[in-house]
């Protein structure tokens, strides 16, 4: 393995680089292999989970790279903290960090703090000095400075060291100036996301940072809570947009368009549109829009009828579809994805009716479908046991991914469960996940009677993998049918 060059050793370490504990491994095999994992360990160190013992080794080797001068300063300021032990390291950690985020550089900052009995208020020394070493040894690809406030105005004017981001995410407490100075330095940024706080008003400067760049192809923004209306606020952020008309590919944005400007956007390909105030009058702007690429779409409280036509107008390339909490469709939405769809891979769906043959007429004209969830809610009727005959019944072949969320106890459907699966012969064997809403005692108890007749149905071939999950457990994403691991955790 030491005859092997650096190039095919990071081909490797690339692969390895989720499995944390091959990873580390590779640091021990000899000097080539440790020089070519610790640039990527230290790329992006907030993506792993730290325990705080973690955290305080980390920051100790952040400060081991100070200079004389910067420990004197510290020092005379009351902070010691400097020993024996504060070598200086044999690799420039620093240099290789990229992803610098706000809220991880406060938190190892605080565990370090606590744990050296420094006073709280000396922490704004600390970070002083730790922003000034970022500064003169790594230019970062990508920035948070989200749910920091103060933050933003202790790096600005240092906004040269950020002119070459891909990244940047930040909120509306973030200090204008700096997106002003950030305007003026950074014109590369491809995926930028603005977390809009209560009632603000501070958002000219995230325009001006919109209308100069270059190359911005990801764009999500985003409310910290429901039910809020700011319409000269969301007016100015979609006419910002039209400066990057011909680059913007995916969008987020968390309230109803005021402009016509999704128009502009001709080279869409992912729309996710969140109707936080819940206002479900005059969506004229969306009814209309036409988004001749866009490939994925996914929606939270906006009306059926608006759904159905947008998605007309999509031109048939959808391969995604996730709404969440719509109206009852009337039959209107299912037919639109079933005339206008031929692509489709994954489906989510709630409070919809199944007792329609437009359902029947989806299943036969969407012949990629992969995955499908149901979701059921209260107050709107599924007919589950129709729902299930004509899954198995009409279901492409293509289709074995299935999750399904009942409003109420799942025993009520287990015959149409049953009635599903023995129709299931000489097909892909079955993903699925099954949700209750309802956890009481006897519902506990009754549980184990459905993992024993998915575990008959497992040693049958029918059932691959079936998950009976906790809604307030769930680590899904939406259309991943295998748990999710978490961040790695270092120890």
């Amino acid at each position: 393995m030491s005859e092997l060059n650096k190039d095919v050793i990071f081909l490797i370490l690339k692969n390895l680089q989720n499995d944390s504990k091959s990873f580390y491994s590779c640091l021990l095999i000899n000097r080539i292999w440790c020089e070519t994992v610790v640039p990527i360990l230290w790329k992006n160190p907030s993506r792993h989970q730290l325990t705080e013992n973690a955290c305080k080794i980390l920051l100790s080797v952040i400060l081991s790279h100070l200079s004389g001068e910067s420990k004197d300063n510290m020092m005379n300021q009351g902070i010691d903290i400097f020993t024996e032990t504060y070598q200086r390291p044999l690799f420039n950690y620093i240099s290789f960090w990229k992803h610098l985020d706000s809220k991880f550089l406060e938190f190892i900052m605080n565990v370090f703090v606590k744990d050296k009995n420094i006073e709280l208020s000396k922490i704004s020394i600390i970070r002083d000095e730790i922003l000034n070493l970022f500064n003169l040894n790594t230019t970062f690809n990508s920035l948070s400075i989200k749910s920091i406030p103060k933050l933003s105005y202790l790096i600005s004017g240092t906004e040269l060291y950020f002119s070459k981001l891909d990244h940047f995410y930040c909120d509306s407490n973030t200090n204008s100036n700096f997106l002003g100075g950030l305007a003026l330095t950074n014109t590369s940024i491809k995926k930028l996301g603005f977390n809009i706080m209560v009632h603000t008003n501070n958002y000219l400067g995230i325009i001006k940072l919109i209308k100069v760049q270059k190359n911005l192809k990801e764009v999500n923004f985003i409310y910290n809570h429901l039910r809020i209306s700011n319409e000269l606020c969301h007016k100015s952020l979609e006419e910002s947009l039209i400066n990057c008309e011909n680059t913007i590919q995916y969008l987020r944005i968390d309230w109803k368009p005021i402009t016509n400007f999704l128009s502009n956007l001709i080279n869409l390909v992912s729309l996710y549109i969140i109707n936080s105030c819940y206002d479900y009058t005059n969506w004229n702007h969306l009814e209309k829009v036409s988004l001749p690429l866009l490939k994925f779409l996914k929606t939270h409280q906006i009306s059926s009828w608006i759904l159905a036509c947008l998605i007309k107008n999509t031109k048939g390339n959808l391969i995604e579809i996730n709404i969440h909490y719509q109206d009852v469709d009337d039959g209107r939405l299912l037919k639109a994805i079933s005339q206008n769809c031929p692509k489709l891979c994954y489906l989510k769906l709630s409070s919809f009716n199944s007792n329609t043959l437009d359902f029947e007429n989806l299943l036969i004209n969407c012949q990629s479908l992969i995955g499908l969830q149901i979701i059921g809610i209260y107050g709107c009727f599924i007919d589950w046991d129709k729902l299930f005959e004509t899954l198995a019944k009409f279901s492409p072949f293509s289709l074995f991914k299935f999750k399904f969320k009942f409003s109420f106890s799942w025993q009520y459907k287990l015959k149409a469960l049953k009635l599903f699966l023995n129709n299931w012969n000489d097909r892909n064997p079955i993903l699925l996940q099954i949700i209750s809403t309802e956890h009481t005692y006897i519902e506990r108890q009754q549980q184990q009677q459905l993992e024993d007749l998915f575990q008959i149905y497992k040693e049958k071939g029918i059932i691959k993998k079936y998950d009976l999950e906790n809604p307030n457990n769930i680590s899904y994403d939406d259309f991943e049918w295998i748990q999710k691991k978490g961040s790695d955790t270092i120890l």
